[in-house]
């Protein structure tokens, strides 16, 4: 037999008839190959794969993740007590040294190029947007920016802290799809291609004058027209951008559009809560004195309620007196740990319904609400008739 044909790659393996065999020895070129590593994935991901929608994200100073089009896996190694050969397809990598000899009544020759101590495997992980959070807020849109918007050269000199799409992927461990629910989750808008939080001064300037306009116009709050409101809030000053941007956080769009113009409602819960942030942006109230200028604040229809703020106030005795104070989930960490962090160096101890509106946004992926409190906080009930307690672990 010719030595050419003695030499197989992973086909002459793979494609081993029964009762058959076939020598295995190491390639002239065998040896580490830190380049070649072995992946074991779930079948579900393998056309995710296979048609080149997965990618590798993270910074040199990061753990890796890979990402498919909606999920983040975390990728770790996994040692083996048996350590796998690995034979390349046929002319991957073409012998430059003569084979070894085999016995005669092999058929064939299939050269192992490196064994390998274990492989790599993949768990879901939550998607880590708290950098997503950081990245924006270094820049937020305000008031400042739209009068530069006639003076190109500060635009480029403030370029350097903004970011596009393709900044954000390269930067943020997080899937598309998952990314752009955390930019929606800080109602970022992307203003000249960079992505953008709006100052919430800012905010307020404009749904203060969508508001003043509603009444100066007679327009209902239950169906404002996008192009009204739009036109006559870009002739008060604001960019149209930010004017349609302002209806998308506050509010929603209504069923049908009316003369190909979309029909928004203002929602009364976003609306409120804006004002309550408002007013305890410089610091806590007694009860009384909040509720009232709460009141006087929102648009005429709307009703407040307490229940509005869960996840976004709390609340302290001082004596006979009840303060309130801001303290909003949206300020908080999203990785588990650094959120139970900040809650417990807030408060010792949590009853539940207090608890609750902090966490329920927590997505760990095989891990439910139940999973994260017994990690992370102890329970106690004083009495079986008592709501529980919750403290640090």
């Amino acid at each position: 037999m010719e030595k050419s044909s003695r030499i197989n790659g992973a086909e002459s393996v793979l494609n081993l008839e029964p009762n058959s065999s076939i020598a295995i020895g190491y390639h002239a070129l065998f040896g580490s190959h830190d380049d070649l590593m072995l992946l074991e994935i779930d079948e579900k991901l393998l056309p995710d794969i296979l048609h080149e929608r997965v990618a590798l994200r993270g910074q040199p100073d990061e753990d890796s993740v890979l990402c498919t089009p909606s999920k983040t896996y975390a990728i770790k190694f996994v040692g083996t007590s048996n350590s796998p050969f690995l034979i390349p397809p046929s002319g991957q990598f073409p012998l430059s040294e003569n084979p070894q000899d085999f016995d005669g009544e092999a058929h064939g020759f299939a050269p192992v190029i490196k064994v390998a101590p274990g492989n790599m495997e993949l768990v879901e992980v939550a998607p880590k947007l708290d950098k997503l959070k950081l990245l924006l807020s270094e820049n937020p849109y305000g008031y400042e920016d739209a009068l530069e918007m006639d003076f190109m050269e500060d635009v480029e000199k403030n370029k350097a802290r903004l970011y596009n799409w393709d900044d954000l992927v390269g930067s943020v461990q997080a899937s598309d799809e998952e990314l752009r629910n955390g930019l929606w989750a800080l109602s970022a808008v992307e203003i000249d291609g960079f992505w953008r939080v709006v100052d919430e001064k800012y905010m307020d300037m404009i749904l203060r004058m969508l508001l003043h306009n509603s009444v100066l116009n007679d327009w209902s709050l239950d169906a404002l027209h996008e192009d009204d409101v739009v036109s006559v809030l870009v002739s008060d000053g604001f960019p149209e951008k930010l004017a349609s941007h302002c209806l998308h956080v506050y509010g929603s769009k209504v069923d049908g559009d009316v003369g190909g113009s979309c029909v928004w409602r203002l929602d009364e819960r976003r609306v409120c809560v804006h004002f309550a942030r408002q007013i305890l942006s410089t610091g806590k109230q007694k009860m009384e004195t909040f509720m009232a200028e709460w009141l006087q604040r929102i648009p005429g229809g709307m009703q407040i309620s307490f229940d509005m703020l869960e996840g976004e106030v709390l609340t302290e005795k001082l004596g006979i007196e009840t303060w309130v104070y801001s303290f909003s989930v949206s300020s908080l960490p999203l990785t588990p740990s650094e959120r139970f962090n900040m809650l417990f160096r807030e408060r010792s101890k949590w009853e539940w319904k207090d608890l609750q509106p902090y966490i329920r946004d927590l997505k760990v992926p095989g891990l439910s609400s139940e999973g994260l409190l017994l990690k992370y906080t102890r329970r106690s009930q004083p009495t079986l008739d008592a709501d529980p307690v919750f403290s640090s672990r």
